[in-house]
């Protein structure tokens, strides 16, 4: 009653909401940028891609310098503290919480973007790596890795200081010109987000 007389309604709460998620989720995307600036060569790093067809998009695509796959990666910014207490990302009970908070729906929903995004590339899901890359909370163990009922793959979900070495440990060895290849299908398919109608 108090918020609709100062005239502050639910949408107007709503709408800022849904504004700070964005603004807190663009910086975990900047902080990941940040991170992945610093791979060894070989590696071709892509940002904010759109999925056509789909309505979501992708963080960052990595092309690994073996050319045999991608790297799908989410940024989440999540808290460090609730309420003054550690706030630390960990599996209970098989699903992923931040602190008190159950997250998982959110690995479940980036398994499907992820299979989604293999079906528009014409590529097995088995082709993408899917992580999730955690600012702010700890991750327990520094990885955890999430399994998905009714998909094919597991969701890795990395604290962001050990994003690095967790990436330079991809197996593959080095073939510039598969992923050059690579990298020319994943622009060719996947336009920078907010450029497709």
């Amino acid at each position: 009653m108090l918020l609709r007389w100062v005239g502050i309604n639910a949408t107007d709460r709503r709408l800022e909401a849904a504004a700070v998620r964005r603004e807190h989720g663009s910086l975990g995307e900047q902080q990941t940028a940040a991170i992945l600036s610093r791979l060894p060569a070989g590696w071709t790093v892509l940002h904010d891609l759109a999925v056509p067809g789909r309505r979501f998009n992708l963080d960052h695509v990595l092309i690994p310098p073996s050319g045999t796959g991608l790297v799908v990666i989410d940024s989440k910014k999540w808290r460090r503290s609730w309420q003054g207490r550690p706030c630390p990302t960990t599996l209970v009970r098989g699903r992923l919480h931040c602190g008190p908070q159950d997250r998982h729906q959110q690995i479940v929903d980036f398994a499907g973007y992820v299979s989604g995004t293999a079906a528009v590339l014409r590529v097995p899901a088995s082709a993408l790596l899917p992580v999730i890359v955690v600012h702010g909370s700890p991750v327990a163990g520094g990885r955890i890795d999430v399994r998905v009922p009714a998909w094919e793959r597991t969701v890795h979900v990395v604290a962001a200081d050990r994003l690095l070495e967790t990436l330079v440990g991809v197996p593959g060895g080095r073939d510039p010109v598969r992923a050059a290849k690579l990298a020319d299908r994943v622009r060719a398919t996947l336009p920078p987000y907010g450029t497709t109608a």
